[in-house]
């Protein structure tokens, strides 16, 4: 986690300086982005929540995504990732929503995607969603691939 801080206490002296809130929404990232954005002092001025939305029970239970709503999409997926980061802004309040879903490893998952597969998301005034593909196998290497790679998009979007 030490190599994400830097990047997240970028993106959060950013909200700081700007007054602004944010809600993050993960899977396949296992809560290393909350982690992360929590780690930097003051946190409690930006951070609003956030959740590991690893299952449909999770997504239906904290997130109240409905089965009508994921018609036509699947996890995993650059719109999926956007609906979990609107999703959670919404429910929270919050001026941004980060979002990440994807396939940390060591295989990939039902969908087809690689291991290293992940869908990033940020939703606020700017919305902006991309697709990582790190080509790597190893679960733990993934999920911190997924977190900076998160961190980065966010730093571009909020600048």
């Amino acid at each position: 986690m030490e190599g994400l801080l830097p990047a997240a206490r970028a993106v959060a002296d950013r909200l700081k300086a700007r007054g602004e809130t944010v809600a993050v929404a993960e899977s396949s990232a296992g809560g290393l982005i909350s982690a992360a954005l929590l780690a930097v002092p003051g946190a409690s001025a930006y951070f609003l929540g956030g959740g590991v939305i690893y299952t449909k029970a999770a997504r239906s239970a904290l997130l109240g995504i409905t089965d009508a709503e994921m018609s036509g999409m699947r996890s995993s997926s650059e719109p999926y990732a956007l609906l979990l980061a609107r999703t959670l802004r919404k429910r929270l309040v919050a001026d941004w929503g980060f979002a990440e879903t994807g396939a940390a490893g060591p295989s990939g998952n039902r969908y087809g995607d690689a291991a290293g597969h992940s869908c990033l998301a940020v939703s606020g005034p700017v919305e902006r969603v991309i697709t990582l593909e790190t080509g790597m196998a190893g679960r733990e290497a993934n999920m911190r691939a997924f977190a900076a790679a998160l961190f980065r998009l966010a730093a571009e979007v909020l600048d």
